[in-house]
């Protein structure tokens, strides 16, 4: 992929005063403008479709769909497109879900003024990124766990049941589901009850804190 003189950005967080203040910060930068912004991944996905873009920056935690699950689908729908994860999360799993995922980086919010310029420039280049305080930690982590003979641990739900989880969470019903995954109300049943098969539970409260628990919507 030939690095463009300019990259397009695609800007994803379902707060519009961080999405100004980054937008600020990156169309301060002579190679690159912000020329597209969306309040939550199911939009993003929409608008990274139909929009000339070369770089989605994602927000992990937004409704409807998470910054995780956008990655997901536009990595396998547009496997050019370069995307990075936002996040307010210094978290080991949310780094290694994001590279899962089709990530090209991972950059905390806390540091998104010094490092998201770095990580966009890096991943038009077609290299990782992970902001540089983690890394140590990290590897660290992640050598301790492999001498233990530990593996993270696998999600058991495939992402379309994550995207039902996190939907039911937020307290859609089966219609509104079906509407927001272009699926059927009995398909979104029977992906509810293989969910709850696979978890051992029983209700939507469950399901709930699971999905909290999860990342997959916000406490």
């Amino acid at each position: 992929m030939t690095v463009p003189l300019r990259t397009r950005v695609l800007l994803v967080d379902d707060h519009a005063v961080v999405r100004s203040g980054l937008r600020m910060v990156l169309d301060s930068e002579p190679d690159i403008e912000v020329v597209a912004e969306a309040g939550d991944g199911a939009e993003a996905v929409a608008l990274a479709l139909r929009s000339d873009v070369d770089l989605v920056v994602l927000d992990v935690s937004m409704p409807r769909m998470t910054g995780l699950q956008a990655v997901a689908e536009l990595h396998r729908r547009r496997p050019a497109m370069r995307l990075l994860i936002l996040s307010m999360h210094d978290n080991e799993q949310y780094f290694f879900e994001a590279l899962k995922a089709g990530a090209s980086g991972y950059v905390l919010k806390a540091a998104a003024n010094r490092e998201l310029i770095e990580a966009i420039r890096a991943a038009m280049r077609g290299e990782p990124f992970i902001y540089p305080a983690a890394l140590a930690a990290l590897l660290r982590d992640h050598i301790e766990r492999a001498s233990r003979g530990e593996e993270p641990p696998a999600n058991p739900l495939s992402p379309r049941e994550q995207q039902v989880v996190k939907l039911i969470a937020e307290g859609h019903s089966a219609d509104e589901i079906a509407q927001v995954l272009c699926i059927s109300p009995k398909t979104v049943e029977r992906h509810r009850g293989n969910i709850l098969d696979k978890l051992g539970m029983r209700n939507r409260v469950q399901l709930t804190r699971y999905a909290i628990r999860a990342g997959l919507v916000e406490p």
